[in-house]
């Protein structure tokens, strides 16, 4: 199901990057009814209106706007975004065509993100005008509000999002910059996006890493002691640094583990805090 949808946040201006005041979702309660119908319609509140399409299901409420054209409006201020994942990675991805500037700062970001009290994804992403002779320029404010330099599911989202805003059918190609250099999305016929993400970077220093490297100067199935217990793990960076592990070095697998969710999160901090990647590290 794709759901597009605007909220109600004071925009910035390239030259104000200072935090607006947020509008909480908690503030209106209306009243849904969901029926087993096709269709799409919307959904307007004080702060709130969300339009969903799904070929099983549609949300009605109290006063119905039209869906059509939703992203082309440009209704002063309203943060107009559609929700995409990849592989359930998710983002909120922001049409920003018109200003070579994110339309938030940072902060609003993150409480956009913030699964409780926001919308809830683990990144904004904007679609900005192409600069160096690409065709867009994609940029990313992670749900903390730090900015990385590429994120391969983002990109495919990105790259379908793309598609949706300029009405593109069959295969297609374009060009994107990011912070990691020049990407090159390919759109199937089928829908799937298909990205090229080059080489990956395993020299130590070049991730960067600050775990002891082998004589090839890269962390490839080294030994990692994270509170006692012994991790396999792998530094590589893909525009972004990442941690790699399938499991601890007595073979145990990540996903023999009834807490996966929480062994994830303590080896994560735990890498970071310590300072072994010296950039924000993402754990798989």
């Amino acid at each position: 199901m794709a759901i597009a949808a605007a909220i109600s946040l004071p925009l910035t201006s390239p030259a104000r990057r200072s935090l607006a005041s947020f509008t909480s979702l908690r503030s209106s309660s209306p009243i849904l009814k969901l029926n087993s119908v096709r269709g799409s319609v919307s959904l307007r509140t004080a702060c709130l209106r969300v339009s969903a399409a799904s070929s099983s299901m549609s949300v009605e409420a109290v006063e119905k706007a039209s869906p059509a054209s939703f992203l082309d409006r440009r209704e002063t201020g309203f943060l107009h975004f559609v929700k995409y994942h990849g592989l359930g990675n998710d983002f909120i991805l922001v049409d920003n065509r018109d200003s070579s500037e994110p339309k938030i700062t940072p902060e609003q970001a993150a409480k956009l993100c913030d699964r409780n009290f926001g919308i809830g994804a683990d990144g904004v992403i904007f679609a900005l005008p192409g600069i160096n002779g690409t065709d867009y320029t994609m940029r990313i404010y992670n749900s903390d509000g730090s900015e990385p330099e590429m994120c391969g599911n983002g990109v495919r989202c990105f790259a379908r999002f793309i598609a949706e805003l300029e009405n593109l059918h069959g295969k297609q190609r374009f060009t994107v910059h990011t912070g990691a250099g020049l990407i090159v999305p390919e759109i199937q016929d089928d829908g799937k996006v298909k990205v090229d993400m080059g080489e990956p970077i395993l020299k130590a220093t070049d991730v960067p890493t600050g775990l002891p490297a082998n004589k090839n100067q890269s962390v490839v199935k080294s030994d990692l002691d994270v509170d006692g217990v012994t991790w396999n793990v792998t530094c590589v960076s893909m525009g972004n640094p990442h941690c790699v592990t399938f499991g601890t070095k007595g073979g145990q697998n990540l996903y023999k583990f009834s807490l996966l969710h929480t062994s994830r999160c303590v080896f994560g901090s735990v890498v970071q805090e310590q300072h072994w990647l010296a950039e924000l590290v993402l754990v798989l």
